[in-house]
């Protein structure tokens, strides 16, 4: 990663990666996100707990697509679930640029499809993702991979450059029926831009920076895989009643290991 990369991330908040995933991978993605719809009536059908990975549109207006299908808005933990997405997160040409950013040593904290059906992908208002994750210091970077064409139409992702030395703040709600861009009185957006991608390639951004995205009003879908990485100097600070260990995969250096377990003080 070039110096002027670096320091772009560091002002900014965020980085594109033009054209990380070649026509032949997109395709094999696109495959994958319709078995993916397939396991998830699957499992709903057959009453297994594993179907809540697989969260429902809410606002979509029916359950299920014209081919029976459910509609989908996200699938967690893609790993467990497809040896692609979970191989994703590895990519050749991803894991270098994440070194660029945060260190050789990475974990891999979140990775989830996000999926905005054409006419029915809800709003996500504006918000940080480290005010939801318990995570300190929250200095996560988060990939989104357009596996799509992103655009304003149909809800790429939007940002307010530099917004990630604001300082962890709350959000509340993140899907919007309404379309509206926050609820705070107090954010000025006029600073908040759109961040159109082509299909395969990504943007980068900081766990503290405010991001979003408005509803897909287009005839054409925008799905993107996303993962959360972060470097082992970051801790695991959970909530009352949370688990006071977790495990998370390792993705880059840790000698080789598989995974690597947090243990909070």
């Amino acid at each position: 990663m070039s110096a002027d990369a670096q320091r772009f991330f560091e002002d900014q908040g965020y980085l594109i990666v033009e054209d990380l995933l070649s026509d032949d991978e997109l395709d094999a993605y696109r495959h994958e996100i319709e078995r993916l719809h397939a396991l998830a009536a699957e499992l709903d059908e057959a009453g297994k707990p594993e179907a809540r990975q697989f969260q429902r549109e809410p606002h979509a207006g029916v359950a299920q697509r014209d081919d029976g299908l459910p509609v989908l808005r996200k699938v967690e933990n893609t790993g467990n679930y497809s040896d692609l997405f979970g191989d994703l997160a590895r990519h050749s040409r991803l894991v270098p640029v994440i070194q660029g950013l945060i260190g050789n040593d990475l974990l891999l904290f979140r990775s989830t499809l996000m999926l905005k059906p054409a006419h029915h992908g809800s709003a996500h208002a504006l918000h940080q993702d480290s005010a939801y994750w318990p995570m300190d210091p929250p200095t996560l970077v988060t990939v989104s991979i357009a596996l799509n064409d992103a655009t304003p139409e149909n809800g790429c992702i939007q940002v307010i450059p530099g917004s990630h030395k604001w300082g962890l703040q709350e959000w509340g709600q993140i899907t919007r029926a309404d379309d509206a861009v926050t609820s705070r009185q107090d954010i000025d957006i006029s600073a908040r831009i759109d961040v159109p991608l082509r299909a395969g390639s990504a943007v980068c951004f900081h766990s503290l920076m405010v991001h979003g995205s408005g509803a897909n009003q287009s005839p054409n879908p925008r799905n993107t895989a996303l993962y959360a990485y972060f470097s082992p100097q970051v801790q695991y600070t959970p909530k009352e009643g949370q688990p006071r260990e977790r495990s998370f995969p390792v993705v880059a250096g840790l000698d080789g290991r598989r995974d690597h377990t947090l243990v909070a003080d």
